[in-house]
């Protein structure tokens, strides 16, 4: 039986971003534990599919992927102890070492992102420097058909007015070494969500980026051997 999920999730992340306090969180933890399980389902299902064609997802476990319900609010102004989306981890490393997706669930602004968000300045120079050498490389993944038909350009949101250090003003790479994050983001309405077929169809768009996270780990693949 294929995994969907329903617009139960979304009432219920909708009613938490309204009362989000733990009194209500409390008195409607089988709301949330009904809701947690649907998604846990969902992503159980997608590791299955994705790890038909990419062996690193397949040894993932669904229940580890998924993010913690309970926001860090040791350095934040907002004290809203709950975040308002579900959101699982495939691949991506915790302390952003490794390229993979990610799944966003949230009324209106569900999404799947592709790549590697923020690195650390280690990991990031290795993949710049990647970048520079095997340009051609890094831009078949990029410009592929398929890429291009769900992700579009990469997202540059985190970006360097210049060059970073190491490397030539005149690099013909420079637009993409500028880049903090390598990410690719497709957007999911609330019914491309709930759509019964969801699951092949966010299957085809991550398959869409291995070529893209393949370059990406490749400077540390020997390491996570």
């Amino acid at each position: 039986m294929t995994a969907t999920l329903s617009k139960k999730i979304f009432d219920y992340l909708k009613q938490l971003d309204e009362n989000n306090n733990r009194e209500w969180f409390n008195d409607n933890k089988n709301l949330f534990t009904e809701a947690q399980e649907e998604f846990e389902n969902f992503v159980e299902q997608l590791i299955q599919e994705v790890g038909k064609s990419d062996e690193k997802v397949a040894k993932l476990n669904a229940k580890k992927s998924l993010l913690r319900i309970y926001r860090d609010i040791r350095f934040s102004k907002d004290k809203t102890p709950y975040k308002n989306y579900f959101g699982a981890s495939l691949g991506m490393g915790k302390s952003n070492e490794k390229s993979g997706h990610y799944l966003h669930i949230q009324p209106g602004k569900s999404f799947i992102a592709s790549g590697i968000y923020l690195p650390e300045a280690p990991v990031l120079k290795e993949i710049r420097k990647e970048i520079s050498v095997f340009k051609d490389e890094f831009l078949k993944a990029i410009d592929h058909k398929d890429f291009k038909k769900y992700y579009g350009e990469l997202d540059r949101e985190h970006e360097l007015k210049k060059i970073p250090q190491g490397f030539e003003k005149e690099d013909p790479m420079a637009e993409y070494l500028r880049l903090k994050s390598f990410i690719g983001v497709y957007n999911l309405t609330n019914k491309d969500a709930m759509d019964k077929n969801a699951v092949q169809k966010l299957t085809d768009i991550m398959n869409s980026a291995k070529p893209f996270n393949d370059f990406l780990n490749a400077p540390f693949s020997n390491a996570s051997e």
